[in-house]
């Protein structure tokens, strides 16, 4: 399939370095890859990104925003010994992952909640979060922003994934599809409040479908 983000020779040879995955997230990727599934997880490149990010901050909470099926979640508890939580507010998808994390016997560090994550992250009243893991919606990550910088720690790390959205987010309003405008707009919204936030420091790097990494000083 054609990236517009990274030339697909490289994308492919830097997936061929990354280790196999077993267990559940073997499964879902068999699924997706026999077209059974068309469930949205996080690309190979983009998990070993977020491996190396949770070695050196060595968590102990994380907060991730879109649970989907669990695969992300259960890559993070296997990537570190930190608490997850970690937010859906489909009920259906949220089944399967509470599904999934207790086949692979990681209900006692990863916790579903199921809701909206607009009203859930205003009921976190301190900065307790080492990390935060954005993978929603791409239109509400500018919404769900002000909350994920208030519930970070000083030193804590907010992940976004799918920034540039197929390197829409790098062109012309004119030039892209009227369906695709708005998240455009949103997310050229998101990545400049990352970038110019005097509480953060940024870095949108074009690897998968665009990760965004924000520091919290």
């Amino acid at each position: 399939m054609f990236n517009e983000i990274a030339h697909d020779y490289i994308t492919q040879y830097i997936r061929a370095l990354g280790s196999v995955r077993t267990g559940v997230m073997l499964e879902i990727e068999q699924e997706i890859a026999m077209e059974n599934a068309g469930y949205p997880i996080i690309k190979p490149e983009v998990a070993s990104l977020i491996t190396v990010l949770l070695a050196m901050q060595k968590p102990e909470n994380v907060l991730e925003i879109g649970t989907n099926v669990g695969y992300s979640a259960i890559h993070m508890a296997k990537s570190c010994a930190a608490k997850i939580k970690t937010i859906e507010r489909n009920e259906k998808v949220a089944a399967i992952a509470i599904n999934n994390i207790k086949k692979e016997g990681l209900q006692d560090r990863i916790f579903v909640i199921e809701g909206d994550a607009l009203d859930i992250l205003q009921t976190v009243q301190t900065a307790k979060y080492d990390v935060v893991f954005m993978d929603c919606a791409k239109g509400q990550y500018i919404n769900l922003l002000e909350n994920s910088i208030r519930i970070l720690k000083t030193g804590g790390i907010l992940i976004a994934d799918n920034v540039l959205h197929d390197g829409v987010v790098a062109k012309s309003r004119y030039n892209i599809d009227k369906k695709n405008r708005t998240i455009q707009r949103r997310l050229k919204e998101f990545l400049w409040a990352i970038t110019h936030n005097e509480n953060l420091i940024s870095s949108v790097i074009p690897i998968g479908d665009g990760v965004s990494i924000s520091y919290k000083k």
